[in-house]
């Protein structure tokens, strides 16, 4: 894929969107930056995709934003970071300097309550729907081990409300030792 001036646009052009139009945090931008990215522009990989997923998940910060800079560094390395990151940085912050100018008249509306009551439940369904691609796709994997480490922290989060970055640290861990010391070998669980 050339990088000119075109593939650059219609990268911002794709945070930007994605960004702007994606209300309920960044699990719900996940499912249509894989849209976007791997099906529409074919430019990442379905496994790709989900390892940059994974990847965000993990580093500090607003996942939409790691996300971001993930897909961008991938596509142009830091050009393509940066130029994601403020397609993806912009949207919310016109909003929110909005917002912050009517705050008053947004609070006391009914309307808008409510409005924002209805995108609620729409942001638990797509949330929802991310979960069940991601576990069909890791079952799909047919690999024993990221089968039983889903597992795993499905039951700890669930069942021993474990925190959620105490898991994302123990699963990265265990994955990089899974990692070098089985994979790199030809070995398997």
């Amino acid at each position: 894929m050339e990088k000119n001036i075109k593939f650059y646009w219609t990268l911002f052009l794709s945070a930007f969107s994605l960004s702007a139009f994606t209300i309920g945090g960044g699990y719900v931008i996940v499912p249509l930056m894989r849209k976007r990215f791997v099906e529409e522009l074919k430019w990442i990989d379905e496994e790709e995709m989900l390892n940059l997923v994974a990847i965000s998940q993990s580093a500090p910060g607003p996942i939409a934003v790691n996300a971001s800079i993930m897909v961008g560094y991938r596509l142009a390395g830091l050009s393509g970071a940066l130029i994601s990151t403020v397609g993806t940085a912009l949207p919310p912050l016109i909003i929110i300097t909005l917002i912050a100018k009517f705050y008053t008249a947004f609070k006391e509306n009914r309307i808008i309550s409510a409005l924002l009551l209805g995108m609620r439940a729409g942001v638990a369904a797509v949330i929802i729907d991310v979960i069940i691609k991601m576990a069909k796709d890791i079952i799909k994997s047919k690999n024993t081990v990221s089968i039983a480490i889903m597992i795993v922290t499905f039951i700890s989060a669930v069942i021993f409300d474990i925190d959620a970055a105490l898991i994302i640290i123990l699963s990265g861990a265990f994955g990089a030792f899974y990692y070098n010391y089985y994979k790199k070998a030809g070995e398997q669980l």
